[in-house]
């Protein structure tokens, strides 16, 4: 999917129609994949640029610990430069706040419907322990599988980040192999193979996460599966 520039609200000629269609040409193509149950990376993306509209709006001035993969030092001077050159021209800023509003209220609608389509994937989703869970739960394996009796076989390993003073836990994971469930090939025998043949975690954390719906693996279920693993580790037992 092509995305929009991060700036490409105030690049080039800043015309409300050109501006627009860019627009609207780029929500149409993330809407078609929504309607085919593929979230990322086109949700993030939605994300990002609606981010960074309301930070140029509020003349939050893009904070680059807030966009520290994609926005770089220099496209953030560029926007603070041009939004301090725009409070001098009333009719190209008026022209710009139209564009920035008008563009913030479209991706606020897009992103709604990514995130309906989020959460009633995510609703659908069970995730269970396979097997006794051990007290260090930071790294083990996880069995996804969807309607069909497929099973993706994941290794995981969650760690922990601070930013502003928070705590927040990411997940990293890999992929080890598939394997097709039975009434024989259970989750149980899958874990007790995983062991045998993978000596490095001798004694692992095993979840299965199993939706009932057959769903794209890495556009949607495969992101929304680890989120809802942290999430799953992380409360308290």
């Amino acid at each position: 999917m092509k995305s929009l520039s991060e700036t490409w609200f105030a690049d080039g000629y800043i015309d409300f129609e050109l501006k627009k269609y860019t627009l609207l040409a780029y929500l149409q193509e993330v809407n078609k994949y929504f309607d085919e149950h593929k979230l990322y990376p086109q949700l993030a993306d939605v994300i990002f640029h609606y981010n960074n509209l309301v930070a140029f709006r509020e003349n939050k001035k893009f904070l680059q610990e807030q966009f520290p993969k994609k926005l770089t030092g220099i496209q953030m001077q560029k926007l603070q430069v041009l939004y301090e050159q725009m409070m001098d021209d009333e009719e190209l800023m008026q022209q710009l706040e139209e564009i920035i509003n008008y563009a913030a209220l479209k991706m606020r609608s897009t992103i709604n419907n990514g995130t309906e389509l989020y959460e009633l994937i995510e609703d659908k989703l069970k995730i269970s322990p396979v097997g006794i869970i051990p007290l260090e739960q930071n790294e083990g394996y996880f069995f996804l599988s969807s309607a069909v009796s497929l099973t993706r076989i994941y290794q995981y390993r969650l760690s922990i980040y601070e930013k502003h003073d928070e705590k927040f836990r990411s997940i990293r994971t890999e992929f080890i192999d598939t394997w097709y469930r039975s009434i024989a090939n259970t989750f149980e025998h899958i874990k007790t193979d995983l062991v045998r043949n993978r000596s490095q975690l001798p004694n692992p954390a095993v979840y299965a996460i199993e939706a009932n719906i057959s769903l794209p693996v890495e556009e949607t279920l495969l992101p929304i599966a680890k989120r809802s693993l942290v999430r799953y580790i992380s409360k308290p037992q």
